[in-house]
């Protein structure tokens, strides 16, 4: 028999600069789901960080240190585009997925803070964690509905080069 999974703690650095009726972090945050960090230096050193800009893509190889650490999005408004750095953190990019909040529906790589974090989950074979945070929005299951196969295909690398290779399936 074995030990059941704890959840990973996770997070949001949240600059509030999106409409807080549609904000998923917040509501997240509301059910307790994740912390909402407002300054940089809140977010836990060596926490695994989804940043769009990174220059390595998110595996499987990154879940102990996201279990140790947390892991996190930085939440920002991407109509304003800018994405700050966080030193001491890992940050990793997610591979292409495709968006299916109401805002950005069928968008490629333009994901929801609750997408993003679910699609990490995922890919760290956390699928049932990755459920309960998209339970919360209605269109929350169409996410996992519309991205199956690059995250099943994305589960099974073991390194951000293999996601990097699987993904250009999908493209």
């Amino acid at each position: 028999m074995h030990a059941l999974a704890v959840d990973i703690p996770l997070f949001a650095f949240h600059l509030e600069q999106c409409d807080p009726k549609r904000c998923t972090s917040k509501k997240l945050a509301r059910f307790r789901l994740i912390a909402l960090y407002p300054r940089a230096h809140q977010v836990p050193r060596g926490a695994v960080v989804l940043h769009p800009e990174a220059g390595v893509a998110l595996s499987r190889a990154d879940r102990g240190n996201a279990e140790t650490h947390g892991l996190g999005v930085i939440d920002v408004s991407w109509k304003r585009g800018v994405f700050p750095s966080l030193p001491d953190r890992r940050a990793r990019a997610l591979p292409y997925l495709l968006a299916a909040n109401p805002v950005n529906y069928g968008k490629p790589l333009i994901l929801s803070s609750v997408e993003a974090l679910a699609a990490a989950l995922y890919i760290f074979d956390r699928a049932d964690h990755a459920r309960r945070l998209l339970g919360k929005f209605a269109w929350g299951g169409q996410f996992l509905l519309l991205n199956r196969e690059p995250l099943e295909a994305y589960r099974a690398a073991r390194t951000g080069a293999e996601v990097v290779e699987a993904q250009k399936e999908f493209v």
